[in-house]
């Protein structure tokens, strides 16, 4: 009896019979090779957008983008939305300004200015305070995400509005002789040459991955967000966590609304209008599903390059502002028909029909990994 020596395919044959499907890189990597054709195509319509000097004005733009989609990241993974992002950039900017102001105690005829770093301390408090009602009205109260963001995206416009009455508040440089100088540093500074918005992107970038990817809580998001009531029955708090992301994501707003009234050196009580739309489109251009559980901090970083860059590249290149939103749309709508074909007939695990007897707090990190594992497979 004659037999056949199977020999091991080589080249190219051997890549695919191993697995690699070239749809599925190209639908995982959309977002990193949307930009690389952006750059190309702009490059070449434009000499002066390739350049050191405009890509680091780009990247300035993008910080804050960025900035607003980490934030949104973390309510996304947990299955929600976040639809108050935008005022609390301009509320969190008003408290900053009116602080600039000086702070007035009629009772002992003062007026106290705050040094810069208690200035932004106090608008970050206000973003988390923000972030903070969102999270118990979605986690104890039971309100849908949608409707509770929505409620408070215009009470809180409506609270920066009262604050200011429709005003703006301008030259927020300080003065030296009040001890309250600096806040514009956040806007013009540079480190090493970087614009200091960017710099603070990368900072909060790294300390979101290892949140997501080496700590408890950060599995508990995933654990939550893809299914809710298994991770509820194997100990997860998932309250808490909720709560929590929200409040991360009221301090990410609240930093893209100090940048922003850094870089303008005033505040105005609509800045960061439609920035909640903004945001949502870099993480889902990102490749994040919007049903929960499924995202990274990489992937939102490039969703925010992929639409910083495509609006400063229109705007270079002389796009109409018409023509720049119906693009921009386009955008967001096919990354969202992506999105819906890459997961498209994944589902999550099923909740377990009881929970464990013996489970403990101590158990319960090791739980949650395994719940992650399952879901993002």
């Amino acid at each position: 009896m004659s037999t056949t020596k199977k020999t091991p395919s080589t080249g190219l044959s051997s890549l695919f019979s191993d697995g690699f499907d070239i749809r599925a890189v190209l639908l995982r990597g959309r977002a990193f090779f949307a930009l690389i054709v952006i750059i190309i195509v702009f490059s070449a319509l434009s000499p002066n957008y390739f350049t050191v000097n405009n890509l680091l004005q780009m990247s300035a733009h993008v910080a804050i983008f960025a900035v607003l989609g980490l934030g949104m990241l973390m309510v996304i993974l947990n299955g929600g939305i976040d639809l108050s992002v935008g005022s609390t950039v301009g509320l969190s900017g008003i408290v900053a300004g009116a602080l600039m102001q000086g702070v007035e105690i009629p009772a002992l005829g003062l007026k106290l200015f705050p040094s810069v770093w208690v200035v932004v301390l106090l608008a970050l408090a206000t973003g988390a305070f923000v972030g903070f009602i969102n999270g118990v009205l979605i986690s104890r109260f039971k309100v849908a995400p949608f409707v509770a963001t929505l409620g408070m995206l215009y009470v809180v416009r409506g609270v920066a509005l009262l604050i200011t009455g429709g005003l703006t508040y301008p030259a927020l440089q300080g003065q030296e002789a009040l001890g309250n100088t600096g806040f514009n540093m956040l806007g013009f500074n540079r480190i090493l040459g970087v614009p200091t918005g960017v710099v603070i992107m990368v900072v909060l970038a790294i300390l979101a991955s290892v949140l997501l990817n080496r700590t408890v809580f950060g599995r508990w998001i995933y654990a939550s967000g893809g299914n809710e009531r298994a991770a509820e029955l194997s100990g997860i708090p998932v309250n808490r966590v909720k709560i929590r992301v929200y409040v991360l994501s009221g301090i990410a707003a609240a930093i893209a609304g100090v940048i922003i009234a850094s870089e303008l050196t005033s505040a105005n009580p609509t800045a960061g209008e439609t920035f909640e739309l903004t945001a949502i489109a870099a993480v889902v251009i990102g490749g994040a599903s919007l049903m929960g559980g499924r995202g990274t901090v990489r992937g939102t970083l490039l969703g925010a390059f992929v639409i910083g860059f495509l609006s400063d590249g229109l705007v270079i290149i002389g796009v109409s502002e018409y023509w720049q939103m119906i693009f921009k749309g386009a955008v967001i709508v096919l990354a969202v028909l992506l999105n819906a074909v890459q997961y498209k007939g994944r589902k999550a695990p099923a909740a377990p029909s009881s929970p464990s007897p013996t489970s403990s707090t101590r158990d319960t990190p090791a739980t949650a990994e395994t719940a992650t594992e399952k879901i993002i497979g």
